[in-house]
């Protein structure tokens, strides 16, 4: 049987699934639910690990689970309760689902209301806090109602509004067993408290605070590594961030050895690139990568883990045409392609998917570095993530 590692959503569905919290479901791909598990291709059953390869379930071809652990590790894991235990624990409680940093009116709501569990629904791609930070606030929030009681629950978004609810109701609902559900009104414009305050503004920092990585992608020769470089000197002479290249080449000698130049190793590339980016962002700092990076599919993979770490994807399409690419040719690589010397070479037997909405466009052909670089500044400049200058003389 092979071992295979969920999604982040998946790994959240197996941990309500396992729990009992999406009864009466008890497994994946039952007809007409948004609770999917994708096992790789020609697999059709699995043991499913969690990203560090602790076994945690056997899933059967049918979708049915045989619980093998639970998770172990993880930011305020003693407070993933399961339903039944919940029970035993807190009940005749009053259960609030919360998705975001309790208010000054929202906490005044709650007031009067007896015993509290406060419900922190954490899952993926949910709440506009982290999920760490999403606790934390939950947490301070139940010391300033005078001792409510906190559980995590990775309830994740699966793309759809009605069914995210449905969902949502249904794990409430088994959590609370029959006790009250008190839903929040939200009160848009209160203030929040200090203490809830201090988590949010650490857990949202202004964008010029912010983890960020720069990605230029675009042909062999467009000029997106030479680009990439200025920006980096510019960084670095300015001072103030703490900068990281991941230039494709580079990463290719000390990351990346050993692989091939074929697809799913190119793409891998990538890939390690996007998550070792996506940790310097978790960390504040600033990562400058230019890799060809020409599929979609992998480009938004990385923007998802950047994302997920907490910083910002900025997407730069160094768009320089075929043509201009290949006259200059430097390192004589397409002329190799052409004559069938280099297999699946990007742009000439391997295709380049280009951005549809990349963060800025800029086509280097005819144009002095500082002039093609001002455009990304610019685009810079308006998000708010940095404030550079190009300099003079």
């Amino acid at each position: 049987m092979i071992q295979h590692c969920p999604t982040p959503t998946e790994l959240d569905d197996l941990e309500l699934l396992v729990s009992g919290a999406y009864a009466p479901s008890t497994r994946f791909n039952e007809p007409g639910s948004a609770v999917t598990l994708a096992l790789p291709e020609g697999a059709t059953e699995a043991e499913l690990v969690d990203p560090e390869g602790l076994p945690l379930a056997r899933v059967g071809a049918d979708g049915s689970l045989e619980p093998l652990t639970h998770a172990q590790y993880g930011p305020f894991r003693r407070l993933h309760l399961t339903p039944a235990q919940v029970r035993e624990q807190h009940a005749g409680a009053t259960f609030v689902p919360v998705t975001d940093a309790l208010s000054d009116a929202e906490l005044a709501e709650l007031r009067g209301l007896g015993r509290v569990v406060l419900l922190a629904l954490t899952g993926t791609g949910t709440a506009s806090l982290s999920p760490v930070a999403l606790v934390r606030a939950t947490l301070a929030a139940a010391d300033l109602l005078g001792g409510a009681s906190v559980v995590a629950v990775p309830l994740p978004s699966h793309g759809d509004a009605d069914v995210d609810h449905e969902l949502g109701v249904r794990v409430v609902g088994n959590y609370a067993a029959g006790d009250p559900v008190h839903g929040l009104a939200g009160a848009s414009g209160s203030p929040l408290p200090a203490a809830i305050a201090a988590i949010a503004d650490e857990d949202r920092p202004d964008p010029e605070e912010q983890g960020l990585v720069l990605f230029f992608t675009g042909l062999s020769g467009s000029g997106k590594s030479t680009l990439a470089r200025a920006l980096m000197d510019l960084l670095l002479e300015q001072g103030g961030r703490s900068v990281t290249s991941l230039d494709g080449d580079v990463v290719r000698r000390h990351l990346s050895a050993g692989l091939t130049f074929s697809k799913a190793d190119r793409e891998t590339n990538i890939r390690r690139i996007g998550w070792v980016a996506a940790e310097i962002a978790r960390h504040g700092g600033v990562a400058v990568c230019s890799p060809i990076a020409p599929f979609a599919e992998t480009r938004e993979q990385v923007q998802d883990m950047v994302e997920a770490a907490g910083g910002a994807f900025f997407l730069v399409h160094v768009a320089t045409p075929l043509e201009e690419c290949e006259r200059r040719d430097r390192k004589g690589l397409y002329a190799k392609a052409r004559a069938g010397e280099i297999p699946e070479f990007t742009g000439i037997s391997s295709p380049y998917e280009e951005p549809v909405d990349p963060a800025v466009r800029v086509d280097t052909t005819g144009r002095t570095i500082e002039d093609a670089l001002g455009d990304v500044l610019v685009a810079l400049d308006e998000a708010g993530y940095l404030h550079l200058e190009t300099p003079h003389g």
